[in-house]
């Protein structure tokens, strides 16, 4: 496998198997597959965990031989790692083969309405570092010249490892110059976003290679890798943030949709002057707890719970579950879901109750001829965003199919 630097992820094989599913890890023979079995291989590794040789030809349905050549290479890039030997087995002692963590780093970018995230992930899934930037409304004079000076730091940061980040990841909101009455932010800074294409200015501010989803379909990519995605295959992602959003997992993978908005539950439509994210969305909670003279941050920590502010997050909790459980109702009947997953940027205590109340308000909708799918807390929280950023290169680069990902999606402002 090439030196990962340098590796192309336009290069990502073109073979039969790169349409099967995540959790698919079998490989081809043939003389040709080489690179993919080498992705099918790390693929393994990195669901399964560290496996010996033998095994990885178990599970990858690999000849011995092959899966012996590809290690050997895998190890001379500095992708694997050889951990002690197990003993005490019968026969020979086996060599587990570990991912390398320091074998590659992705940089992931959360552009979102109320801070920007930049963080560097490692060749197992493990935050190295990351840096914050809060905000009241997002400013792109301010935005982008934050992006260059965090990414620059992060690489710092890293020092001899930089040399081994294939790329970076951005998410952001595909609509953020929107909802300008609700955000409370001035029209001439959210007009600064029309027209501009976040993926291109990004790409200008470095030599590394750029992929983008929406912000929320990234949280999805990493539940998808890191969470439930690893055995439910079929789920509507919600993540409430600022805004309320989501993604959209089908057959074990994204489904980004043609325009890369699949999931939007947020702009669901309530009634006529209403859409979901006006009751669901950490804004309104926000409004709330400043009503009762405390800062907006309150809403995302453990504050929200407090006796202090009980009252008006309970109120917040009702009102959103009952207009979640609605979109929930139509979603499980139009795309037959086995799950819901729920999580955010709230405190994971408040995000735990909201699905307490929602899956309570579910009782109460009509259920025949529907599957009622489960209801699941997510397993990521308030990182999922900038994860999901940094995962998209990651599998762009290492898995065996980059369909699982988004090379298409449009910056939409």
């Amino acid at each position: 496998m090439d030196n990962p630097t340098r590796q192309d992820a336009a290069h990502v094989a073109e073979a039969p198997g790169t349409a099967t599913p995540l959790a698919s890890t079998v490989g081809s023979n043939h003389v040709g597959m080489r690179q993919f079995n080498e992705r099918i291989v790390l693929q393994a590794i990195r669901l399964h965990g560290a496996l010996p040789k033998a095994e990885l030809a178990r599970v990858t349905r690999l000849s011995m031989q092959t899966v012996s050549v590809i290690i050997n290479a895998l190890l001379k890039d500095g992708l694997v790692v050889k951990q002690e030997r197990l003993r005490g087995r019968i026969g020979q002692p086996s060599v587990p083969i570990a991912l390398n963590p320091d074998g590659a780093f992705t940089l992931g970018v959360k552009l979102g309405r109320r801070s920007l995230d930049v963080l560097a992930l490692d060749f197992s899934g493990e935050v190295r570092c990351r840096e914050i930037v809060e905000y009241d409304y997002p400013d792109p004079e301010i935005i982008f010249p934050a992006i260059a000076r965090k990414l620059e730091l992060i690489e710092s940061r890293l020092g001899r490892h930089a040399a081994r980040i294939v790329g970076i990841g951005v998410a952001a909101p595909l609509w953020i110059g929107g909802w300008r009455d609700l955000l409370g932010a001035p029209g001439q800074v959210l007009d600064g976003w029309r027209g501009l294409d976040i993926r291109e200015r990004v790409q200008s501010m470095t030599r590394l290679p750029i992929e983008f989803a929406k912000d929320t379909t990234a949280a999805c990519a990493a539940e998808l890798v890191t969470g439930h995605g690893q055995r439910v295959h079929n789920f509507l992602y919600v993540f409430i943030g600022t805004f309320i959003g989501g993604g959209l997992v089908i057959d074990g993978r994204l489904h980004h949709g043609p325009n890369g908005n699949a999931g939007a539950i947020g702009s669901v439509p309530l009634d006529s002057a209403h859409q979901l994210l006006h009751r669901a969305s950490g804004l309104v909670l926000e409004q709330a707890v400043r009503g009762e003279g405390m800062p907006a941050s309150a809403a995302y920590d453990e504050r929200a719970l407090s006796d202090a502010l009980r009252t008006v997050t309970g109120r917040w909790i009702n009102d959103a579950a009952q207009s979640l459980a609605a979109t929930l109702a139509t979603s499980a009947a139009l795309l037959d879901l086995d799950a819901i997953v729920i999580d955010g940027s709230l405190a994971p205590g408040l995000i735990a109750e909201l699905i307490v109340a929602t899956s309570r308000a579910l009782d109460a909708e009509r259920w025949e001829g529907i599957v009622r799918p489960m209801l699941l807390q997510g397993r990521t929280g308030a990182d999922a965003r900038a994860m999901g950023g940094a995962i998209l290169p990651l599998y762009a680069h290492f898995a065996p199919s980059h369909q699982l990902f988004l090379k298409t999606a449009r910056a939409y402002t």
